[in-house]
């Protein structure tokens, strides 16, 4: 889960933050610039939960408690480039083991007893950036009134969390596409990356979605194991690819997204590939 808050265009960038930012010779500075926060927590778990011992052939037990801080640049509407420095916690002090068993308490879900298991403290830094440009500005389907476009979007990330390049695209199928850049990214990230544009209150707009994104993955705490203590851990595939489909609604300040995500296998002897879903409520004051 994770809550985020993005500054509007007229509130001054902090400083500190926009002098950094100019420093980086692959962030537009120059653009439209907005600054946000986001906290979050995140749980890795196995397949089999009701299992006690540790599981040799499965991902870690791990939780991931952070705070991030990020920077948005919107270039004419072109081009957005987006930084984050998140800084957390992986293990025990990420409280994931006590909110994953109250929530499945409360649900009467399996209760989860590998916990014991989970990766041990360690501090967590990470910086994210990405950066989506516009290959095909939205463009009107025979004078339907419905549009297309289609997006790139190059990533990385650096830290002892994850790093990892990447790159991918996604094509849209709506109205008021030049609203936004796509939907928020599922997972670890970005904190603005809910960005979009408000509109009127009598102004509905949507959009159908699907993009595909390959990444070389370098480093995962979450399957590589703790970076100064021994833990469990199992043999990442560095290269691993995922496609990503959905909708998206926006009503005047409103925005609901939601996202079925497929992501190839992450690590030798994964059974099959991930498939989970996520659902994003944005609202723009």
């Amino acid at each position: 889960m994770q809550a985020s808050w993005l500054s509007s265009a007229d509130d001054a960038v902090p400083g500190l933050v926009m002098r950094s930012a100019e420093w980086l010779p692959f962030f537009d500075a120059g653009g439209e610039t907005r600054y946000g926060f986001s906290i979050a927590q995140s749980m890795f778990t196995p397949d089999d939960i009701r299992a006690t011992n540790l599981q040799d052939d499965d991902r870690p037990y791990a939780g991931w408690l952070r705070a991030d801080i990020g920077l948005v640049s919107d270039s004419d509407g072109d081009r957005l480039d987006r930084i984050s420095l998140s800084l957390g916690i992986v293990g025990p002090q990420s409280y994931a083991e006590e909110t994953q068993t109250a929530f499945h308490d409360y649900i009467a879900a399996p209760r989860p007893n590998g916990w014991d298991h989970q990766l041990s403290n360690e501090p967590a830094i990470n910086v994210f950036y990405d950066r989506l440009y516009r290959l095909q500005e939205p463009d009107d389907i025979c004078g339907s009134g419905l549009e297309w476009d289609l997006t790139s979007r190059g990533s990385f990330a650096l830290g002892n969390v994850l790093t990892y390049a990447g790159i991918g695209a996604e094509v849209r199928f709506g109205q008021g596409l030049g609203n936004d850049y796509g939907t928020p990214r599922v997972g670890p990230g970005i904190a603005g990356a809910g960005y979009f544009r408000k509109s009127d209150w009598d102004d509905v707009a949507w959009y159908l979605f699907a993009g595909v994104e390959g990444r070389f993955v370098a480093r995962n705490i979450f399957l590589d194991g703790n970076t100064f203590a021994d833990s469990h851990s199992v043999s990442k595939n560095p290269f691993v690819g995922e496609f990503q489909t959905g909708a998206a609604v926006t009503w005047g300040h409103l925005r609901v997204t939601f996202t079925h995500i497929l992501r190839t296998r992450e690590f030798e002897g994964q059974d099959q590939p991930d498939q989970f879903g996520a659902i994003s409520l944005s609202t723009a004051f």
